[in-house]
């Protein structure tokens, strides 16, 4: 018996700013290098046009404990294959990237950059910070922002440890979770801190999340008090939210920067 050729999703990109469909496939075989180090199954790339992704089509299957301990590994894997610095952008791209829906996806910076907390500080906070204020938000908070940034900057929260290769998206939507395990899809990557990717799974609750970050932690032990800087991860996507959806999202984002300032 014949075995049945591969079947293709394509993702219609036409909407989304002029490059976006090549930001997201540097970003796609960037991840997928770290596989065979033992990282995480990122979705087959098999075609990239101006318009449009073409992934391997995979099928769909309930998610499993054996399946979340294994991707918390794989995850370790692919943070642990490095970027040349924070902020610094996959390889074969070598401008800035997008983060948000592919309709309507806002700019994001990558400038590489010494340290996580400048790059965090202002490549992320600030960065959105400016947008928000462009389309009038946060008003009033624009201060707490910057405070939090300042504390960012000072390098409070650099732990030492060098930039990962991170997802940058990785909530858990970005998973498919398929018989042979997690596949991950959409990334926004970059060299980041290990703790963003994990802080984003945390955010919007991954299946199985305390599992993963348990056989994270066991296959790369993490920073002690990474559980006090799971908000300061979270808030650059929640601002990310309150600039493209608005409602709650405003409001949530000016309480998380709060015990960050």
């Amino acid at each position: 018996m014949n075995a049945k050729p591969p079947r293709t999703y394509r993702k219609d990109t036409s909407a989304a700013p002029r490059g976006y469909s090549s930001w997201e496939a540097a970003g796609l075989l960037w991840l997928a290098e770290a596989q065979e180090g033992g990282g995480a199954q990122v979705a087959e790339l098999q075609d990239v046009d101006l318009d449009h992704i073409d992934l391997l089509q995979y099928d769909p299957a309930p998610s499993t404990n054996v399946q979340a301990d294994a991707l918390g590994v794989a995850l370790a894997a692919t943070h642990a294959a490095g970027a040349r610095a924070f902020g610094a952008p996959p390889a074969r791209w070598t401008s800035h990237g997008f983060i948000g829906p592919a309709e309507s996806p806002l700019p994001m910076p990558l400038e590489p950059t010494d340290s996580w907390g400048a790059f965090f500080a202002e490549q992320r906070i600030r960065h959105l910070l400016r947008i928000g204020r462009a389309n009038d938000l946060w008003e009033d908070e624009q201060e707490l922002f910057e405070r939090v940034a300042e504390r960012l900057e000072s390098g409070e929260f650099d732990d030492g440890r060098p930039p990962a290769r991170i997802h940058g998206d990785l909530w858990a939507g970005n998973i498919l979770w398929t018989r042979s395990g997690a596949v991950l899809i959409d990334p926004a990557a970059h060299g980041g801190h290990a703790e963003t990717d994990l802080a984003m799974l945390m955010l919007f609750t991954a299946p199985h999340i305390a599992r993963i970050i348990a056989a994270y932690d066991e296959a790369a032990p993490l920073a002690e008090g990474w559980q006090e800087r799971v908000g300061l991860h979270q808030l650059f996507p929640v601002m990310v939210h309150a600039i493209v959806f608005g409602g709650g999202y405003v409001a949530q984002a000016a309480q998380m920067a709060r015990a960050y300032a």
